[in-house]
């Protein structure tokens, strides 16, 4: 629900016009002067306010210049008893949406309220993001059982407003489903806005999520609000968490229990409303034993747990994976997409992909620069690496050894299904079914 600050010391004025915008749905706080203006905005961070221009202790000039400096996005509406045009001009650069004169006509100041805020709306999405310009990468493509599982636990997390974990090795596509989540949730109209918290120190942490006060260290010449800040009413995604600094993490966990923070050099606290979505590769329940990861912050953060599996563990879903990265790429680049072939796809499906989903892409759009018709074929793949289990790799499954050795038999066998079926000591139907399961398609099928 949007909250509004209402500033008059008519107090007749003020209780009419709260009184009719709570029935119009609106949250509303108010105050009578600018000192009570100035905690209101501070501790509940209105997403508009509507000032009367002359105040017991100053006028609604001195709140904008101060709005304006606090960078905090709040839009503001002034009225006055006393206008004119050269009030309304001094207004509207002071950063004011709009200047009314009074008596104010209650239903056109609910339809103006209505427009500024949709107007403030997109611009928080605007500052938070920029969001490409096509449709999102679907991070359920699949058919394996981890798939389906992780589809119905994403569509728990976008009913709800719960903080989000997400855990899987680098390149699995954390970062697509923390946006999935977050452009299918109840915050989807506002800010979506990410940070990757590896390898940054922590003053460069603590400026990037707090924001800074001009003056508060060298270098810091101007005023900054902090991720989190711009994140407001919207998602605050925090990628590879688990490299937080461990000075910074108690900050962290202030910020979303209370709901404030308060930028580096600064006094006052500021209110904020952000959902997290967490995610990491590490262990972060083992780094809390290890005592370089807080265990309130674990506890805060992982309410809901989302894994992704590693590529090497669905093997049935490169082929579908591959199909959409190839589309994608394609698209952007405004070419129709190459077949991609059955001997392509075996070699795609049979490698271990340490880097998973992101290095799938890296090939094919290696691939496509020396694809020049209409068939993506071996020769053209140009992939170099080793069909083999790496030495120094994890052992690999009972699965991986025998999805190997049934297509290690199908290439004795010319790709006969029922030759195939013999040497495995296997009826054609069973066959069939692991030949589903694997993602193996016989060569001639």
């Amino acid at each position: 629900m949007d909250k509004l600050l209402l500033v008059d010391d008519d107090a007749q004025m003020r209780n009419v016009l709260a009184l009719y915008l709570r029935r119009a749905g609106f949250t509303v706080l108010d105050a009578a002067t600018l000192a009570e203006a100035r905690r209101l905005q501070a501790k509940q961070a209105p997403d508009l306010m509507i000032v009367d221009y002359q105040l017991p202790d100053g006028t609604a000039f001195d709140l904008l210049s101060q709005t304006r400096e606090r960078e905090g996005g709040e839009a503001v509406i002034v009225l006055t008893g006393i206008g004119t045009i050269d009030l309304a001009v001094r207004a509207i650069k002071l950063g004011a949406e709009h200047f009314l004169t009074k008596p104010v006509d209650l239903e056109s100041l609910e339809v103006l309220v209505r427009r500024t805020l949709d107007l403030q709306r997109d611009r928080r999405q605007r500052a938070g993001a920029a969001v490409a310009n096509h449709e999102s990468p679907d991070p359920f493509l699949g058919t394996s059982a981890a798939v389906k599982n992780l589809s119905e636990l994403a569509a728990a997390a976008v009913e709800s407003d719960v903080p989000v974990l997400i855990l899987g090795e680098t390149g699995t596509g954390k970062g697509i489903l923390a946006r999935w989540i977050h452009e299918h949730g109840t915050r989807q109209k506002e800010p979506f806005v990410d940070l990757n918290c590896a390898g940054l120190s922590r003053e460069l942490a603590e400026s990037e999520l707090f924001g800074h006060q001009r003056g508060a260290f060298t270098g810091a010449v101007n005023n900054k609000p902090g991720l989190i800040e711009v994140a407001h009413r919207g998602t605050l995604f925090l990628d590879e968490l688990g490299d937080l600094e461990l000075a910074v993490q108690p900050k962290l966990l202030t910020a979303l229990e209370e709901g404030s923070f308060r930028r580096i050099g600064e006094t006052t606290s500021r209110a904020v409303d952000v959902r997290l979505i967490a995610a990491t590769h590490r262990n972060l329940a083992g780094m809390v034993k290890e005592g370089r990861f807080r265990d309130d912050l674990l506890f805060r953060i992982n309410t809901l747990t989302l894994e992704l599996p590693p590529l090497r563990k669905r093997p049935g879903d490169v082929k579908p994976l591959a199909t959409a990265v190839l589309r994608e790429l394609c698209r952007r680049r405004g070419r129709p997409a190459p077949e991609l072939t059955d001997d392509v796809i075996d070699v795609l499906t049979r490698y271990g992909w340490p880097g998973n989903v992101r290095e799938l892409r890296n090939v094919l759009e290696r691939a496509l620069l020396f694809c020049k018709g209409d068939v993506l074929d071996r020769a053209t793949l140009r992939f170099d690496r080793s069909l083999e289990p790496d030495p120094g790799s994890d052992p690999q499954t009972l699965d991986d050894a025998e999805r190997r050795h049934i297509v290690s038999v199908l290439k004795q066998t010319g790709g006969k299904v029922d030759d195939a079926a013999k040497v495995l000591a296997l009826s054609r139907s069973s066959l069939y079914a692991k030949l589903k399961k694997y993602g193996i398609r016989p060569a001639g099928e």
